[in-house]
C-alpha cells in the first residue's frame, strides 16, 4: 500500500492589496482636522464655544508661535 502524498495549497499571492474605502472615511478625518487647524489659528471664533479664557490665551499663544 503507497502513501498518500499531501499537495500543498497555493501560495498566496503577492500582488497588491485591493482595498476600496467609500468617500466619507477619507473626507471626513481631513474635514475634521481642517476645521480643528482653524479653530487653532482663528481663536476669536473658538472664544464663543470655551467659556474659560484660559484656552484662548492658549490658542492665541499657540497662532503666534505658529506666526514667527
Amino acid at each position: 500500500m503507497s502513501a498518500q502524498s499531501h499537495t500543498r495549497p497555493h501560495p498566496a499571492t503577492t500582488g497588491g492589496i485591493d482595498i476600496r474605502l467609500p468617500w466619507w472615511a477619507l473626507a471626513l478625518p481631513t474635514l475634521a482636522f481642517i476645521v480643528l487647524l482653524a479653530l487653532m489659528l482663528n481663536p476669536s471664533n473658538a472664544q464663543a464655544a470655551t467659556g474659560d479664557p484660559a484656552i484662548t490665551h492658549l490658542f492665541e499663544r499657540a497662532q503666534q508661535l505658529i506666526g514667527r
